[in-house]
């Protein structure tokens, strides 16, 4: 069980510092299996915190402030009517349900928008007519407040924030470096709001667990940062698009 986590943190730590979002999608579900889901959420809700802290820690030099003011405050803000919708479509009927390999799949409105959203987004990123285009300074507030209002709504704000950033005109390392920034921020807010009790996530979890997947979602950043000269802006957008159509792809479906 150790092994299967703490390499599950590991690969998703070194993913999500080149794309910007997927350590708590893909350690979340690894780690339900072994925990009930409540301890699953808080647990890699945790973890993601502790790593972005990490993440920005070891690419501080290299955040733009400018896109992190006007992209993340935005953010934090519209995050809010977003998480108020989320618990208003909680009580809306289920569109679909089904078993696909042994596994349960429910498709609800929230799920089936984000996921079609996330797919047009992917869509968008493949267009070549737009590869040239640059988000401008004054579109950057619209994407932020995009990003925080879905985020709010469907938890996966990181999916949305890099489809906007990697437009940016950023070059990799600043767009990794504000991404860390901008996660940072939103995971200090989230979890406030959630009312995470460390304390209680101490005592219930299992510490040398926890302990390990930090230890491996640490490692991954420090080994996604020193093959980050190895690495492309161009492979970065195409990972992104790539992970996006996965994402959307299991949401619209209802598996995530």
């Amino acid at each position: 069980m150790i092994a299967i986590i703490t390499v599950t943190a590991f690969l998703a730590s070194l993913l999500t510092l080149f794309s910007g979002f997927g350590l708590g999608t893909i350690l979340m579900p690894v780690v339900a299996v072994f925990f009930p889901v409540s301890m699953a959420v808080a647990l890699t809700a945790f973890v993601h915190l502790l790593n972005n802290i990490f993440k920005l820690a070891v690419l501080w030099q290299q955040v733009h402030w400018p896109v992190v003011g006007k992209f993340g405050i935005p953010a934090l803000i519209s995050a809010v009517p977003g998480a108020w919708l989320l618990t208003a479509l909680e009580d809306m009927p289920q569109l679909h349900s089904y078993t696909m390999a042994g596994t349960d799949a429910v498709i609800t409105p929230v799920k089936l928008t984000v996921g079609l959203l996330l797919i047009f987004f992917a869509t968008v990123e493949w267009l070549p007519v737009l590869k040239t285009i640059n988000i401008s300074a004054r579109a950057l507030p619209l994407g932020g407040v995009l990003s925080g209002f879905f985020g709010g709504l469907s938890g996966h704000q990181g999916a949305f924030r890099s489809a906007f950033l990697i437009r940016a005109g950023l070059d990799k390392e600043r767009f990794a470096a504000s991404n860390a920034a901008i996660a940072t921020l939103v995971d200090i807010t989230r979890l406030a709001v959630y009312g995470l009790n460390i304390s209680l996530l101490l005592e219930q979890a299992d510490t040398g667990l926890l302990a390990a997947a930090i230890a491996a979602a640490f490692a991954g950043t420090l080994a996604g940062k020193a093959g980050m000269k190895k690495i492309t802006i161009g492979f970065i957008q195409k990972l992104v698009a790539v992970l996006l159509y996965i994402l959307g792809i299991l949401l619209a479906a209802g598996f995530i």
